[in-house]
C-alpha cells in the first residue's frame, strides 16, 4: 500500500492511547508513524509537520486530550484527511470531547473516540484506491459479524 497514517499527538501523555490506534492499524496492514506537537504550545511545529507530509499520501489521526484544538488546527491547514480521536476521560465526564465536536466552520475532520474506529476510518480512506486493503476490511467486518452470531448462539443456549 502506498500511504501512511500519521498519528499526531498533542503531548507524550497521549502515547498509550495512540499505541491502541497503532495496534489496529497494524492489524489492518497499514503503515504509521507517531509525532508530537501542540496546537496551543507549538503551533509552528504542527505546521512544520504538516509541510513534511504535504507531498505524501497520508491520513492524519490527531490525538489530544482535554482541549483538542489540534484536530481542527490540523484540518484547517491541510487538504489531507484528518480523523480526530480524542482520549475520553472519566475525570471530565465526557465534556473533554466537545472541543473535537464543536469546531469552526470550514473544518471537516471526522471524530471517533475509539482507537479501533480511527484505524478503520483511515483504512477505508486508503481502501478507495487499494483493492487488497478493501478485501482485508471486508474480511474484518465479516469477522466482527461472526463474533456477534457466535455470541447470540452462546446466549441462546443459556437458561
Amino acid at each position: 500500500m502506498d500511504g501512511k497514517v500519521v498519528i499526531l499527538m498533542g503531548s507524550e501523555r497521549d502515547m498509550e492511547f495512540s499505541r491502541e490506534i497503532a495496534k489496529h492499524l497494524k492489524a489492518l496492514g497499514l503503515d504509521y508513524t507517531f509525532r508530537v506537537a501542540s496546537a496551543h504550545k507549538t503551533p509552528e511545529k504542527v505546521l512544520e509537520i504538516l509541510r513534511q507530509y504535504e507531498k505524501e499520501n497520508v491520513v492524519f489521526v490527531t490525538v489530544a486530550g482535554r482541549s483538542n484544538a489540534l484536530s481542527a488546527f490540523v484540518d484547517a491547514n491541510t487538504v489531507k484527511p484528518v480523523i480526530a480521536c480524542p482520549p475520553y476521560s472519566e475525570k471530565f465526564g465526557g465534556a473533554d470531547i466537545y472541543s473535537s465536536l464543536r469546531v469552526p466552520s470550514g473544518i471537516g475532520s471526522v471524530v471517533t473516540i475509539e482507537p479501533e474506529g480511527a484505524a478503520i476510518a483511515a483504512a477505508k480512506i486508503f481502501a478507495l484506491e487499494d483493492n487488497a486493503l478493501a478485501k482485508r476490511l471486508k474480511d474484518y467486518q465479516q469477522l466482527k459479524k461472526h463474533e456477534i452470531e457466535k455470541a447470540d448462539e452462546s446466549i441462546r443456549k443459556m437458561k
